[in-house]
């Protein structure tokens, strides 16, 4: 599979939370949203479909509801090219109970987002017309690189401003986004604003901007790295070939093959392997955002996870609480591509980020619309 180039140069808390667009974040009772100022983001990906619905507060934004289900859109896609009629039927039953969440709230301002399954699938168009027509909500397929640029922008509260070189890494469940960023002529204190000033465009940079050295988009998530090795029967044998495979497909990434100093380096990662695998380390049986979402971990921390992973086996990963049932069969894929990132470039260390493609786009609706505050990151 080759990876696609620019051609120009999770577990939802059930309370009220807000996203932050500084640090910290204080808790704040819920507040009846006013008219019109709501705002929906849907993230329909190869495995799950999630939306947030929220209201601008301040310079930041309280979620007032929110929705995840595991669909499994891309089953199948692999081998035929093509949605399958189950997947389709699942997709739709989700969308509808999002439907009715966002005719319950009033929401009108709105991005409902398809990412990389509806982009391979050749019946993609007859799926998103399904959609309109037995839902009413029309969905919006976007290139890689916008779906880059969203995960990038949500993790800016989460950028130390010691941090010159950045890698944000989103895995999905198709397709793994990364995108490098230089920041070294940045300000150390305006690091985090200027990361969040990229939803103008990677290409939009001025001279003490962040730089996008180069960004990638990998068609090779946590289900479609699953399903090229589904005929490995060994559980062992199976996740190395995934992380070598994986690596294979970075090799034109050009931040791949550049030395770059262990200093002032930092990876951020942003997907539901990596809030798992860190909710793991906490030992946390009920997940709990707040406990995982800005955690440092080291490699030897991931790496003594991945293997607690391996000794389970299939049938203990499926009975791990920790895990839950409706990721035990993509962990393993997910851990591959974190151990092959983890294992290529100098740093020991990574930032979980539980935000990412929704929290870009209800971003990126309200800095358009004008309705956030400024703040430290406007």
């Amino acid at each position: 599979m080759a990876p696609e180039r620019p051609r120009e140069a999770d577990a939802i808390p059930q309370a009220a939370e807000f996203f932050p667009v500084v640090p910290s974040v204080e808790p704040s009772p819920p507040a009846e949203p006013g008219p019109g100022l709501l705002y929906a983001a849907l993230d329909l990906g190869t495995n799950s479909c999630r939306m947030l619905i929220a209201q601008p507060k301040g310079s930041q934004f309280q979620v007032v509801d929110s929705f995840s289900k595991t669909v499994q859109l891309g089953v199948g896609l692999e081998a035929s090219g093509r949605l399958s009629r189950a997947s389709m039927s699942r997709t739709v039953q989700a969308l509808r109970i999002c439907q009715k969440k966002i005719e319950k709230h009033g929401v009108r301002n709105m991005r409902l987002v398809a990412t990389e399954a509806c982009r391979r699938a050749r019946n993609a168009k007859d799926f998103i017309r399904q959609v309109r027509r037995e839902t009413g909500l029309q969905l919006e397929i976007i290139a890689p690189e916008e779906e880059a640029r969203l995960a990038v922008i949500s993790c800016a509260p989460l950028v130390n401003p010691k941090t010159e070189q950045l890698l944000v890494v989103d895995i999905g469940g198709g397709s793994t986004e990364l995108v490098w960023i230089d920041l070294s002529r940045v300000p150390p204190e305006e690091r985090p604003r200027s990361i969040m000033r990229l939803h103008r465009g990677f290409h939009a940079q001025g001279e003490a901007e962040a730089r996008v050295v180069d960004w990638i988009s990998v068609p090779l998530g946590v289900a479609t790295l699953k399903d090229q090795f589904a005929d490995v029967d060994d559980d062992g044998a199976r996740f190395a070939l995934m992380s070598w495979f994986f690596e294979e497909n970075l090799s034109s990434f050009s931040p791949y093959n550049a030395e770059n100093p262990r200093d002032g380096f930092q990876i951020i990662g942003t997907s539901g392997t990596v809030t798992t695998v860190a909710a793991s380390y906490l030992n946390l049986r009920r997940y709990d955002r707040t406990k995982v979402d800005g955690l440092q971990m080291t490699s030897d921390q991931i790496d003594l996870v991945i293997r607690e992973y391996l000794a389970l086996g299939p049938e203990g990963r499926r009975t791990d609480p920790r895990i839950g049932r409706d990721r035990h069969a993509l962990i393993m894929s997910g851990a591959a591509i974190l151990q092959a990132l983890m294992r290529i470039w100098p740093t020991d260390r990574l930032s979980v980020a539980d935000r990412g493609l929704r929290e870009g786009l209800l971003y990126a609706q309200m800095s358009a619309d004008g309705v956030l505050e400024d703040g430290p990151y406007a």
